[in-house]
């Protein structure tokens, strides 16, 4: 009679890494909280924004404008004017030129709202976000928990398609890894402690690991570190 010898799944050197793996994480890469950079951030207009155009003195020229997909503002007196990538104060002093035409010495002010600004100062996080039955813009694994954010953390239009989530948020200066995390959720299938950021380093888009698991679960506050305009989270599957 043939003998089936059992198959040898805890191995102790598999035990070990696994072992390690669950208490340190994996790392290629160096740990965000270990690197310093200063933020020179200025807000950009972007597509999408809303924007008070104020007219000292003349109210009939206060409008308030949409920035169109193709970057331009229109309203009274100036058609198809270039917003997008400017500052309020840039755009305010191009309107001006324009309007000097029409009036004297006009004094403008712009004011945005509804805040998207420029892709590149946007932070965008993709992977395992949100929750696993929640409305959000692409769906966890299957619809097994609803666990996490629900419609209001992620963006687009619904139901649940996909592997992995991604949302896209108007960054602030100051903003940390704890403010991105409130506004997107966490899936229950997250490897939050082998998250990472892709960030521009002096022209160079270089990664670095980040901590979720460890902000989140156990209140460690050395792991909330600051983002900055641009950066790319990434939240992988856990290893189960």
């Amino acid at each position: 009679m043939t003998l089936i010898r059992p198959l040898k799944i805890w191995h102790p050197l598999v035990f070990a890494v696994l072992l390690s793996t669950a208490m340190f994480g994996c790392y290629s890469y160096p740990l965000l909280e270990d690197v310093q950079q200063e933020s020179d951030f200025t807000y950009k207009i972007g597509v999408g924004d809303n924007l008070t155009i104020f007219v000292w003195g003349n109210p009939e020229l206060s409008e308030t404008a949409t920035v169109h997909p193709d970057g331009k503002i229109t309203f009274p007196l100036v058609e198809e004017l270039l917003a997008m990538g400017k500052t309020p104060y840039q755009l305010a002093r191009d309107i001006e030129q324009i309007l000097s035409a029409y009036v004297k010495r006009p004094q403008v002010v712009v004011m945005p709202h509804g805040f998207k600004g420029i892709k590149n100062q946007q932070i965008r996080v993709i992977g395992r976000i949100g929750g696993a039955s929640g409305g959000g813009s692409g769906a966890s694994r299957g619809a097994t928990s609803g666990g996490g954010g629900g419609g209001s953390s992620t963006g687009g239009s619904g139901g649940m398609i996909g592997r992995y989530q991604g949302k896209t948020i108007p960054y602030e200066r100051g903003m940390t890894l704890l403010d991105v995390m409130i506004q997107v959720g966490l899936n229950q299938y997250a490897d939050g402690n082998g998250s990472s950021v892709i960030r521009n380093m002096n022209g160079e888009q270089r990664r670095y690991g980040v901590r979720i698991d460890d902000l989140i679960d156990n209140a460690d506050l050395t792991a909330n570190v600051l983002m900055m305009p641009g950066d790319i989270l990434i939240i992988p599957d856990a290893l189960f």
